[in-house]
């Protein structure tokens, strides 16, 4: 697409939102893919549309107020990079784009006070234990409280955990066969805490030693995502501090999200003197499904207990897995060795479950119609229980099941690999 976009006026941002665009040829491949699309069926809520609006923001012909709210509606679940042919960047262009324009938006206070609370409490994950216990008693009085308000409290789980303290260092079982270096991620330590626990055992089982780097902290993809770049820009340089890729053979992750982020890193950087450290970083980055799945081509797993009667697992594609890093056969690999389990496809597979990072609390409405759409396809394979590989899919998929009266349960994928090597399954 042709444009007038004052690149030079813009900086390296402006670079990566003017290649995005030059690249769509308005085909329409991408409008079945996009969630938003499916739910309104409005070309201005679609990825074509949308590029068309930053072009025109971008070029000053369309004040931003105007092109915000179908903006403000994209998922940034990238289904639509997956579908075009063209090979458009299109969540390089939502994220730079969103970074460019928050400095110029009217927000009222009270939208300031929730993106702040938001922003602050998801990367620390005690403040964010505390709020959701909080939360937890707030429960009964939800209908006598804002919208704002009662989406967050829908998501949170029935019972939240407590917070583990993880080793800095997991020494390999056997002979070792990977140094590893793990995010620990934000949210899932106070929701899901057995997430990394499982991880642990996992890796160390399979002869990887894994290292904890002291000082790492949230990837930042939430706060980038939103627009907060200059948040998103101190915690990646956090992390490319903590992390040294000289002296891991992979940095892990477990959360879809997180990994996607860390591996966004280069475009958050580009032309800022930390790009090339940040690529260094991004090269070693890896989802524990690839990494495993990659140990168990490179001599095997140790061998898992079979499961005691068959099951039946709904595996649900997280999309910054399967749109963001194009990893959809490795989990689906890794589950199929354990003896006993089969593993059923979810119809509509690749249309996002409205979790999306921080969506289901920004636009809840919506956020709510895709996880209703998503829960009930789950259960149309009447699965015994569900795999993903994202914690913000877990507790959305989670908190849907429940609405609709279902008990089916949902796990990590890593935790069904742990249940299994202890013959819980």
């Amino acid at each position: 697409m042709n444009h007038d976009i004052p690149v030079s006026q813009i900086g390296p941002q402006g670079e990566i939102m003017a290649h995005a665009i030059e690249a769509c040829v308005h085909c329409g491949f991408c409008l079945p893919a996009c969630p938003t699309y499916a739910l309104l069926g409005d070309e201005m809520d679609s990825p074509r549309g949308r590029i068309f609006l930053m072009k025109e923001v971008l070029e000053g012909g369309l004040p931003l107020f105007d092109a915000a709210p179908h903006l403000d509606r994209c998922l940034g679940c990238m289904g639509c990079v997956t579908a075009c042919p063209s090979g458009v960047p299109y969540g390089e262009l939502i994220t730079s784009f969103r970074g460019w324009s928050e400095p110029q938006r009217y927000r009222s206070a009270f939208d300031k006070a929730k993106r702040v609370a938001i922003l602050k409490a998801l990367p620390a994950p005690k403040l964010f234990s505390v709020a959701a216990r909080i939360g937890q008693y707030a429960k009964p009085f939800a209908l006598l409280l804002p919208d704002a308000l009662k989406s967050p409290l829908d998501l949170l789980p029935e019972h939240v955990p407590a917070m583990l303290d993880l080793p800095k260092f997991t020494p390999a079982q056997g002979t070792k066969r990977a140094r590893v270096a793990f995010l620990v991620g934000c949210a899932q330590q106070a929701l899901a805490p057995n997430f990394n626990a499982a991880t642990l055992r996992v890796l160390a089982r399979n002869g990887a030693e894994v290292i904890i780097p002291e000082g790492q902290g949230c990837c930042g993809a939430a706060a980038l995502h939103t627009g907060a770049r200059n948040e998103a820009l101190k915690l990646a340089r956090n992390n490319i501090a903590a992390f040294n890729p000289d002296e891991y053979d992979a940095i892990l992750s477990n959360a879809a999200g997180c990994g996607a982020g860390l591996r966004e890193y280069p475009e958050v950087l580009h032309g800022l003197p930390d790009e090339a450290a940040a690529k260094k970083l991004a090269a070693k980055v890896m989802d524990i499904s690839t990494f495993l799945a990659r140990l168990s081509e490179d001599g095997g797993l140790e061998p898992f207990i079979p499961a005691s009667k068959p099951i039946k697992i709904a595996y649900h594609d997280a999309c910054h897995l399967a749109h963001a890093q194009g990893i959809r056969a490795e989990p689906r690999a890794l589950l199929k060795l354990i003896p006993n389990v089969s593993l059923l496809e979810v119809p509509e597979g690749d249309l996002c479950c409205g979790s999306a990072g921080t969506y289901n609390l920004e636009q809840p409405e919506l956020a709510t119609q895709l996880g209703e759409r998503k829960a009930r396809n789950v259960l149309s394979t009447q699965p015994d229980m569900v795999a993903s590989g994202n914690i913000g899919c877990h507790t959305q998929i989670q908190s849907h099941l429940r609405r609709q009266g279902s008990g089916v349960p949902i796990h990590h994928t890593i935790e069904i690999l742990d249940m299994a090597y202890q013959g819980l399954l």
